[in-house]
């Protein structure tokens, strides 16, 4: 339904095309077909693109013309799970004289599961055109709808009172009558580029998003001591308005000895996002619960769900959010020495104004960056940030206090070389993150209101180490390392659960990852190639507080992946191969907010040994 990329001890901001969509809930996450490429932008080098947190952002960049003649791409999957997949790339000139741009992109795909009534079916139509008003002035327009038919996204957990991957890989409380989950996601940019001058570049954008969502929730409404539970289900029908507007000055001044280059802008952005998700409807009874070790998926006890959705969705959401912001931003990066010395010197001015659950919250504040890069050498360059961070976040508070951002300090230092006639490059950073005011569940939180406790601090640091190269002619390798340590520095009192000292959820304090990829460069199987590529996390914790004695842990994880390939003039094809050794992957965590009833584990699976094969021909 949406991507949650976790990075530097806290959640990445997901951005597309420079605008800042992250919520609880979607919008839709973005199908490949359309997409162009994906920035990761480790840290607090993204802060001036937006509030967020400073642990990092990862941005979406769509296709867009290229102002070639025309051309196209067609391509067919084939998979496990009965995928068939269907895309169409077109890109070209509406007039001789290359003054009207298009580019546009169509997406099927049908999907089944390893998990028996799941299945996932999407479609994605992206239409982009481009204006050269003249030699200065480009504007482009972009529209993008999604749609997604799937099963109930509470299909994915597994559920068990004594401990993680203590049920088949395959288990499922889904049935086959449930109703389907139906997205409808639109968004369209307006994106209009006039260069002043040579050293001068004035760019505007205008966004909006609307996304509807209608279906189910599934979740145990009891998980017995014995592993027997009485499934549940709730509605999920909410709806998504987003508006975005932005305006950026970039250019390059001398002033003496000294270069500038300054980039200003402003960042005006409106999110809304309203929810019924307070109807109820249990499926199984006592007495006749439902047997993880022998499921019966026929019509359950207390018959199948049916929602009154007879009265509008704005009219019975129970639950609202919304979030205005506006950020002003100025930096300048100073050049010394011919530009061997950068300082960086810039800042933000953030206000924000927030509505949760009835609760409003406004927040201002101007937060500074510094930032030095020197170049030792030709290969060689260091480089220093620090900043301060402000991130605004909802909740409701049981005393009815005022909710305040989390706010702190971030800092990291790095060394960027390259190596070998620049055949390899490599970076290692370190970094230190400090964050307060963080909220967190209220660990007594009864009823229909979601009540959140101030966590008090946390902190969140580490190494990593980024190496890619060409090995031998034709093999390239990607390796990268990461240690993340984040802990609580301070905490409330009233969360017994969270003390000084404990780890924050869901990471792992080791993560390495690797990539090996061979083309044959000449002879008659030239273009021929392989790749394989492995993940190996260690010292993982679940997404759950409760790490300490009693409560099982995530084990260590490692997944290896590898594929085929061909490139011809004008066809590829490309055969791939997912978790090579068939382990038993899984992340998850321990359920205790169900007193008086016994606490559980609930657990995401990832599928089996599972292949692609895929073949696009260029026309």
């Amino acid at each position: 339904m949406y991507t949650r990329v976790n990075m530097r001890g806290a959640r990445a901001a997901a951005f597309r095309n420079g605008v800042n969509l992250t919520s609880n809930w979607g919008p839709l996450n973005e199908d490949m077909s359309f997409v162009d490429h994906i920035e990761f932008v480790k840290g607090p080098a993204g802060f001036l693109m937006s509030n967020g947190d400073p642990s990092g952002i990862y941005n979406v960049v769509t296709k867009k013309p290229t102002g070639r003649d025309f051309n196209g791409q067609v391509g067919f999957t084939l998979g496990s799970f009965d995928l068939y997949r269907g895309t169409l790339d077109l890109d070209g000139k509406l007039d001789k004289a290359g003054k009207a741009l298009f580019r546009f992109n169509l997406m099927g795909q049908t999907k089944n599961s390893f998990r028996p009534y799941e299945f996932n079916n999407r479609l994605s139509v992206a239409p982009v055109l481009a204006f050269k008003l003249d030699d200065k002035t480009t504007l482009t327009l972009e529209y993008t709808y999604q749609r997604a038919n799937m099963s109930d996204p509470g299909s994915v957990y597994s559920f068990a009172p004594n401990g993680f991957g203590t049920l088949p890989r395959n288990f499922t409380t889904l049935l086959p009558g449930m109703e389907p989950t139906i997205i409808n996601d639109h968004s369209a940019f307006i994106n209009l580029q006039h260069r002043l001058n040579a050293n001068w570049k004035l760019t505007g954008q205008l966004a909006y998003f609307n996304y509807s969502h209608t279906g189910t929730s599934m979740w145990p409404d009891i998980v017995n001591a014995d592993g027997t539970m009485i499934r549940a289900v709730g509605n999920w029908d909410a709806e998504s308005n987003y508006k975005f507007g932005q305006i950026f000055l970039n250019g390059d001044v001398q002033t003496g000895a000294v270069h500038h280059r300054i980039l200003a802008g402003l960042d005006l952005g409106t999110k809304k996002y309203i929810a019924d998700f307070y109807q109820y409807h249990v499926l199984d009874s006592a007495g006749a619960e439902f047997d993880p070790h022998k499921p019966d998926y026929n019509t359950p006890v207390n018959g199948y769900p049916v929602w009154d959705r007879t009265t509008p969705l704005k009219q019975r959401a129970a639950y609202v959010t919304s979030q205005a912001y506006t950020g002003i931003y100025l930096q300048d990066e100073l050049g010394f020495l011919d530009n061997k010395i950068r300082l960086t010197l810039a800042g933000r001015y953030t206000y924000v104004k927030q509505t949760d659950y009835g609760v409003d919250y406004n927040g201002e504040r101007v937060t500074p960056r510094l930032g030095l890069s020197i170049t030792l050498d030709p290969q060689t360059s260091l480089y220093a940030l620090y900043d301060q961070s402000f991130v605004p976040q909802s909740g409701v508070l049981r005393s009815g206090g005022k909710i305040k951002p989390i706010t702190g300090n971030n800092m990291e230092v790095g060394l960027k070389k390259e190596w070998f006639d620049q055949r390899w490059s490599s970076t290692v950073s370190l970094y230190r993150i400090l964050n307060t005011n963080e909220l967190t569940d209220d660990p007594d939180t009864a009823g229909a209101v979601p009540y959140s406790v101030v966590l008090g601090q946390k902190v969140a640091q580490g190494i990593e180490v980024d190496i890619k190269g060409e090995l031998l002619s034709g093999l390239n390798m990607v390796v990268n390392y990461a240690y993340t340590d984040s802990k609580v520095t301070k905490a409330n009192e009233a969360v017994e659960a969270i003390q000084v000292g404990d780890r924050v959820p869901g990471y792992a304090t080791h993560n390495f990852n690797a990539w090996l990829t061979y083309t044959l460069q000449k002879g008659v199987l030239k273009g021929l190639g392989l790749s394989t590529g492995a993940t190996y996390q260690v010292d993982r914790d679940s997404f759950s507080w409760l790490n300490h004695d009693g409560i099982a842990r995530l084990p260590d994880y490692f997944r290896l992946d590898g594929g085929a390939f061909w490139k011809g003039e004008r066809l590829r094809i490309t055969a791939n191969v997912y978790n090579i050794l068939n382990k038993y992957l899984y992340s998850g965590g321990y359920e205790d907010w169900t007193d008086p009833n016994p606490h559980y584990y609930s657990w995401q699976v990832e599928a089996p040994t599972n292949y692609r094969v895929s073949v696009n021909y260029t026309f």
